[in-house]
């Protein structure tokens, strides 16, 4: 039976999945699937099977528990556990939110400007999760006239989020709700709002409805048909404009209204077009919109309100090969321009009105910045998030118009952390065709480039997302441990724009494995990192990636962890049932077409396991995965140990109380850190306590 554990701590044997062969014929091959019957939820025999799995890891990982233990006190003493974001303004309020120490949750909260304005709580989130497992709010925006609340919740983990409604005056929760919804707008007069609903199998967004205040059900406006869209709806920062966006991964339309006629007809800026991607903001009386139909990297125009369609449109902005525009933030008197250029974003401000552009200059040598809660039209700042591997968060206000910045606070890292003990550097590697791909370092300035030192090397590599450069106060409990984190920039992701994403998509998707096994042999080549104390690490996609690089070079990597890793690449993409699957055909393909099968076939983790002595492995899942099914990797876990010649163990952690993106409560998250961590540091033959001084 699956799920039973030998007794003997101290030889601990995996369980055994059942095999129930299924076989079918697809462009001539016969496949073969023993282990199907994984996604049957709702049998005892998996659940069976799952805790089963949870048992043998528990096991197998005990001896660790001390090292966990210290980890998770480690980390959570570098916290500032009671703390507040920074304040911005929106109308006459101040909003924030606020951690207390020992809550799992934020507290949603605002004020009135001015010195002793009494706290209005807007949400606890920790009064939201009790009863629940999980807790995360998805949208929360409040209505024009400051006095009504709507938000969305999720409770088990499935991204499927509830609308709410709450009277900020009387704190009353109105007797509105829906299921499924994707965003939320509200009409100018405060009266009514706009939502997106998504399917309740597919979970694609497709619906858009109207629900006045005061009245029992929604009416709905819209239903997108074609299976590879999703919708969704948002207001203009100018308050006038509301925007209802139909778009695929290659391809979009967006319909807009005023915001003050509610009952007034969708007006298309311009029809769909195949590979044509375009978005919209509002500011004086145009329309600015970021368009790729001169290429890929997209280019920035503008059109009137009244005839916004594409012969009307005026080029503020040209599309440049090496410079990808990734967004556009427009204010009354300035348009920010987000960018993407040698692997690095840039923030620049232009001044229409003026005709003049000038970019904001960062000095590190990897960043990630962008724009973080300007809701006011028309602001004296700009206010945006910068971090890198040495910089913690930081939320600065960019005067508009000296373009000085001033920081208004850096997340504190306690415990007497010192950024001058580390070096972040940037390094290339040369892919398989001669393509040079980045490489983000950190390591602490002690570690001897000599061939010695483990390693970590994380990367995602897909949907044209690129692997930002982020602080982590968890990450030095490996750093100060002398292993080298290295994050690799690889093809299929968009740190070099919209061409990086497309050399690693469809037909061109082997390059994305490619480049991460080179980046792997330039840091041993280098000596970065020792031969045998190399630990990849990747999720969801970046987890596809763990299983094919694996399959193709075991012998390069001592350990794989595999976070809800998408590895059952054919199977899932031939059921259209599948939450994601029609609209995923434009990154992977369509196993039904031939010559796209035939790509997937070289690189599906899944049906690629051959006889080999695997590395050690972690991986990881959760039950109420909503992007990628539990039963991916479980069945991948146990397809793997049928093949697998080594002795390294193949562990597998199911969370049976969380989704996609694991533990809800930073408490619970941080714990599930420790454990990886924990068997990072074992598997590179790190078993020291106590980090570095």
């Amino acid at each position: 039976m699956p799920g039973t554990v030998p007794a003997a701590p101290s030889t601990p044997q995996p369980p055994v999945a059942e095999k129930h062969p299924v076989e079918f014929t697809l462009h001539g091959e016969k496949r073969l699937d023993d282990y199907g019957w994984l996604r049957e939820k709702q049998d005892p025999r998996v659940v069976s099977y799952l805790e089963a799995e949870n048992a043998y890891a528990d096991t197998w990982t005990r001896d660790q528990q001390p090292l966990r233990e210290h980890l998770y006190d480690e980390m959570l003493a570098r916290i500032q556990q009671t703390d507040l974001t920074v304040p911005y303004r929106k109308g006459g309020w101040l909003y924030y939110t606020r951690t207390t120490e020992g809550k799992q949750y934020p507290i949603h909260c605002r004020k009135a400007p001015g010195e002793g304005a009494a706290e209005q709580l807007l949400l606890d989130l920790n009064v939201l999760a009790e009863g629940h497992k999980f807790m995360a709010i998805g949208d929360f925006e409040v209505s024009p006239d400051e006095h009504m609340l709507a938000y969305t919740t999720d409770d088990n983990g499935y991204r499927q989020y509830r609308l709410h409604v709450k009277d900020l005056t009387t704190g009353d929760t109105l007797a509105i709700s829906a299921e499924r919804v994707t965003s939320v707008a509200w009409t100018a007069d405060s009266r009514a709002v706009f939502f997106t609903q998504e399917d309740p199998v597919s979970k694609r967004s497709y619906r858009l409805l109207r629900q006045e205040l005061g009245q029992p059900h929604a009416v709905q406006l819209d239903e997108e048909r074609d299976e590879r869209f999703d919708v969704g709806v948002s207001q203009s920062r100018s308050g006038e404009w509301l925007f209802y966006t139909v778009s695929s991964h290659t391809t979009s339309e967006v319909r807009v209204l005023r915001a003050d006629q509610p009952l007034g007809n969708w007006v298309t800026i311009s029809p769909r077009l195949q590979d044509r991607e375009y978005y919209v903001d509002h500011r004086r009386g145009e329309f600015w919109i970021r368009v790729n139909d001169k290429g890929r990297n997209y280019r920035l125009v503008t059109a009137p309100v009244a005839t916004p369609d594409p012969s009307h449109w005026t080029e503020v902005l040209p599309h440049r090969d090496d410079v990808m525009i990734t967004g556009v933030t427009c204010f009354a008197h300035q348009v920010v321009v987000s960018e993407r250029e040698h692997a690095l974003p840039q923030i620049t401000v232009m001044e229409p009105e003026q005709k003049r552009s000038r970019r904001v200059t960062f000095a590190e040598a990897a960043y990630t910045v962008g724009p973080s809660a300007n809701a006011e039209y028309d602001p004296a700042a700009f206010r945006y998030a910068y971090q890198s591997f040495v910089t913690p968060a930081s939320v600065y206000d960019l005067d508009l118009a000296s373009l000085e910045p001033k920081l208004l606070k850096r997340t504190a890292v306690l415990g007497g952390w010192d950024p001058s003990h580390y070096v972040m550097e940037r390094v290339y590697a040369a892919a398989s065709d001669g393509t040079r791909i980045p490489l983000t370092l950190l390591y602490r300035k002690d570690v001897k480039r000599d061939g010695s030192a483990p390693c970590l090397l994380y990367s995602y590599g897909s949907y044209g997302i690129p692997s930002n450069v982020t602080f982590s106060s968890t990450r030095f409990s490996l750093v100060d441990r002398g292993v080298v984190y290295a994050l690799a920039h690889i093809r299929g992701g968009g740190d070099l724009g919209k061409k990086w994403h497309d050399a690693g998509r469809m037909a061109n998707k082997m390059n994305t494995f490619t480049d991460f096994i080179a980046c792997a042999e330039y840091l041993k080549h280098e000596k970065i990192c020792a031969p045998d104390r190399l630990v990849i690490q990747g999720g969801s996609a970046g987890g596809l990636l763990m299983g094919a690089v694996t399959n193709l070079r075991p012998d390069l990597f001592t350990g794989v962890l595999a976070q809800v890793p998408f590895v059952d690449v054919i199977n899932t993409m031939l059921d259209e049932s599948l939450p994601l699957t029609v609209s995923e055909f434009e990154e992977w393909g369509n196993p039904k077409v031939a010559a796209e099968y035939a790509v997937m076939r070289r690189y599906s983790p899944y049906d690629n396991l051959s006889r080999h002595a695997y590395p050690a492995m972690l991986v990881k899942t959760s039950l109420n995965d909503s992007q990628v099914g539990y039963w991916e990797p479980a069945k991948y876990v146990a397809k793997l140990r049928t093949v697998d010649t080594g002795s390294q163990p193949v562990l597998f952690k199911c969370n049976m109380g969380a989704g996609h993106g694991g533990a809800s409560g930073r408490y619970d998250a941080l714990h599930e850190t420790a454990f990886d961590y924990a068997w990072v540091l074992g598997t590179l033959g790190v078993h020291e306590a106590k980090p570095m001084p």
